[in-house]
């Protein structure tokens, strides 16, 4: 019997070490693959299954890919306009909430709310966890690429969605198309001014960056006469 307990804890252990290695062994080749650009959303969607919060990462993605995925494909499946209009506005919906109170806070260590205080003053917090050593692991970077891809593209999704909808005479559509711009792009502007900082830090940044394209452009034109 002690001998079966003993076979027992040994095989156990060896498994529990197989899978811990073969755990590193996947985040290095992710590490890899992201350091190729051509890699970067293809290693990021397979960081899903190696990040520290999976379900995080995953939900990060799901319910905004699938609002864009219905509202491309649902006048293929279903004729009645008010469900798939639902269907979005819910998904939009679950995507804000799950963005702003869960996967902000877990795959980048940010946030955002609003308060109102005793006088009844409304106050616009953003706050930015300081990195540690732990956070910059390989795995907490491809978290990081994850969020910030699916934060930044879903939003320009929509807003071309807006154009296409407006120039195209879709008038009973611009209104879900307005609702998906305004809502995940608050999460981005929320999170962004987390990551730089004040309003005045956000505008210095923007104002060094034409200035930095304005001197290329100049030294170019030198050097070109």
């Amino acid at each position: 019997m002690g001998l079966n307990v003993t076979g027992g804890e040994a095989i156990c252990s060896l498994l529990s070490h197989v899978r811990g290695s073969a755990r590193t062994l996947a985040g290095h080749a992710v590490f890899i693959c992201l350091q190729h650009p051509c890699c970067h959303v293809t290693a990021s969607l397979l960081c899903v299954l190696v990040s520290r919060h999976p379900v995080a990462s995953f939900f990060h993605l799901f319910f905004r890919v699938s609002a864009i995925v219905v509202y491309l494909l649902c006048e293929l499946f279903s004729s009645s306009f008010i469900a798939c209009m639902v269907t979005i506005i819910l998904l939009l919906s679950c995507d804000f909430w799950a963005v702003k109170n869960v996967t902000g806070r877990l795959m980048v260590g940010l946030r955002w709310w609003n308060h109102i205080d005793e006088d009844g003053k409304s106050h616009w917090v953003f706050e930015s966890r300081k990195a540690s050593a732990q956070e910059s692991k390989t795995v907490s970077e491809a978290e990081s690429r994850i969020f910030w891809l699916g934060l930044i593209a879903c939003p320009v999704l929509w807003v071309i969605f807006a154009f296409s909808a407006l120039f195209s005479f879709r008038v009973k559509w611009l209104a879900v198309v307005i609702m998906g711009v305004a809502l995940q792009g608050a999460n981005l502007y929320g999170y962004i001014r987390c990551k730089v900082g004040s309003r005045k830090n956000l505008t210095n940044m923007a104002t060094s960056y034409l200035g930095k394209q304005l001197l290329r452009q100049d030294t170019g034109d030198d050097q070109t006469s």
